[in-house]
């Protein structure tokens, strides 16, 4: 597809043109279309969108896209309808061209509780792995980093990154729709990586840590966000079925249980940064994401446990080195 034309000369500068081989055999429009049967749609959807030049572009303390001039009622009405056909919108939130799209989850509250324990990101080129429609990686750019590649096996997240794209054209920003399970083993290229709402979702919780290490330059920095439960070194909650509703949740380590997990994955200076239990303000169903949200993972008459009686989500940020 000729979103990744400035993607791969990026990589071969990296050292990892075998990798930019790879993928240019992959990310082929036809076998993406053969692999995902929507992608004619989406693909149609983006195409379809306005011709509107961004003169104001923040990244910095938000993402906001925006002409300069208040668009027309009628030009407003049209693009809030062409950027619903994206619906749900999970990550956010975006001002476009003065559109609110008020998403499912406030990620810029997690980027405002993290930024200020982690490694400058001036000059680093940055993994984010399980990134969604890119919001994290375009804070990431706002904050200076050099080069920003999300990895998001969700395609329509993938088109939605490619919504923002259309206008803001950033040849140091890509997302493309592979999982961490297709990154070369081993790479050692990146200088920070981010992890944040994935170990939850891997069955072997150790091997995604040892993939994410192997993403990381020697000295470079891990970002890992996840859902944690309260108790001793040796406590991991796997729960028995579902976790609010979710099947592939597998395991829930406490905050010891994940410092040792990644001590014992050869990270040094591990540090447990932050810990937040979400709330029912920072993911909640809004006209952008119209489904079931956090409200209705919970216990309406016990907030503190899950639908099914669990532990409510508690999430933890983590930083560590890669010796």
């Amino acid at each position: 597809m000729n979103f990744y034309a400035s993607l791969y000369p990026q990589l071969v500068a990296m050292g990892q043109a075998r990798w930019a081989e790879q993928l240019q055999g992959v990310l082929t429009e036809e076998l993406l279309l053969a692999r995902h049967g929507n992608l004619a749609g989406l693909l149609a959807a983006v195409r379809s969108l306005p011709e509107l030049r961004p003169f104001q572009v923040e990244l910095l303390d938000s993402v906001t896209i925006g002409t300069g001039v208040e668009l027309g009622s009628l030009e407003r009405a049209e693009l809030s309808t062409r950027l619903r056909a994206f619906h749900p919108w999970r990550k956010g939130p975006y001002n476009f061209f003065g559109i609110e799209i008020d998403t499912e989850w406030r990620s810029d509250w997690k980027w405002q509780r993290l930024l200020p324990h982690i490694q400058p990101l001036a000059g680093r080129r940055v993994l984010d792995v399980g990134c969604g429609n890119g919001y994290h990686g375009w804070r990431m750019r706002g904050a200076g980093a050099e080069f920003v590649l999300g990895i998001e096996p969700f395609l329509l997240s993938v088109m939605q990154f490619q919504v923002m794209q259309r206008y803001l054209r950033d040849p140091q920003h890509h997302v493309i729709p592979i999982g961490i399970e297709a990154v070369p083993a081993n790479i050692a290229c990146f200088d920070t990586v981010f992890s944040m709402g994935v170990l939850y979702h891997r069955r072997s919780p150790l091997d995604h840590l040892y993939e994410l290490k192997g993403c990381l330059r020697p000295g470079g920095e891990l970002v890992l966000e996840t859902l944690i439960v309260e108790g001793e070194q040796e406590t991991v909650f796997m729960p028995p079925g579902c976790y609010a509703k979710m099947r592939n949740v597998w395991f829930l380590p406490s905050i010891g249980a994940m410092t040792l997990w990644l001590q014992r994955c050869g990270f040094t200076n591990v540090a447990c940064v932050d810990v937040t239990r979400t709330s029912c303000e920072e993911q909640r169903a809004t006209a952008w994401m119209q489904f079931e949200s956090l409200v209705d993972f919970l216990d309406p008459d016990n907030t503190e446990k899950t639908i099914e009686g669990h532990p409510a989500p508690l999430r933890a940020i983590f930083t560590a080195t890669r010796s």
